[in-house]
């Protein structure tokens, strides 16, 4: 149920802010109420399904999500928040259900008036809860790489880490820092052409190293079908061949690409 998460709760959000926009609409009258009214009711009450779906989901997933360190706080606060929107929709949908059991009574619209005002109160709350989650997974990464159980996600997690650290420590001035991050990518995903490109590309900007960017490049192997490496590697080997001093040869690296695969960018560069 754990690896649901995600899906469960973007139902909820969508039925509670469709759900409560219906319910206002249908405050307006009768001709809005004919479609709105009962439209509203199923939604919300779906949506009080669909949030008690999403705690129990949620429960299931923190675990291993929490034990990275430093994640446990904000694993707590969204959970806190799960649980408390988890209440109010929980009110909401008995306020629908209670609306729909005195359909006919006079009292019916006092009840709706009252679902729309939780209502709002629901959308915040549903809201909040989703800014927590997406905090979790986007800041402490959260569940990335461990939703499905499959051990590649975790591989893909940890080799989104390195790039993404070493981009900031070069942006930062810490070239040695960001190559030697790159090369422990490289170690670790020796048979992966993009890796082993961007591993090139550090010889070249961080080490400053343009004969050996150079030497690196002309053993990648590129996978057919793939045109944008082969345009980012004629790309490079220009950069390398001119910081290196051979202009010919970086002219000759773009027009062999050109020759079968004209790129206005790459003829830019020529």
């Amino acid at each position: 149920m754990a690896a649901l998460h995600p899906q469960v709760v973007h139902f909820a959000i969508v039925l509670v802010i469709i759900g409560v926009a219906f319910r206002f609409v249908s405050l307006l009258g009768r001709p809005a109420f004919a479609f709105t009214g009962p439209a509203a009711a199923t939604l919300l009450i779906l949506a009080a399904l669909s949030g008690v779906v999403s705690v129990r989901s949620g429960d299931a997933a923190h675990g291993p999500v929490e034990r990275a360190p430093g994640a446990r706080p904000a694993v707590t606060e969204h959970e806190e928040w799960g649980e408390r929107t988890q209440i109010v929709l929980l009110v909401l949908g008995a306020i629908e259900l209670l609306g729909l059991a005195m359909r006919k009574s006079p009292r019916l619209r006092a009840i709706n008036i009252a679902s729309a005002v939780v209502g709002l109160v629901a959308v915040f709350s549903v809201y909040e809860t989703g800014e927590h989650g997406g905090e979790l997974v986007y800041a402490y990464a959260g569940g990335v790489g461990i939703r499905s159980g499959d051990p590649k996600d975790v591989e893909r997690l940890l080799l989104a880490g390195y790039y993404h650290q070493a981009m900031e420590d070069r942006k930062a001035g810490r070239a040695q820092a960001a190559a030697g991050l790159i090369q422990q990518a490289r170690e670790r995903f020796p048979s992966d052409p993009e890796v082993q490109m961007l591993a090139a590309e550090s010889l070249l900007l961080d080490q400053q190293n343009p004969q050996a960017a150079i030497d690196a490049l002309a053993v990648l192997s590129v996978p057919d079908g793939s045109p944008f490496m082969r345009f980012q590697r004629a790309t490079l080997q220009a950069n390398a061949y001119e910081a290196n001093g051979q202009k010919d040869q970086a002219i000759a690296a773009l027009e062999a690409v050109l020759a079968n695969a004209p790129n206005p960018r790459l003829q830019q560069r020529l």
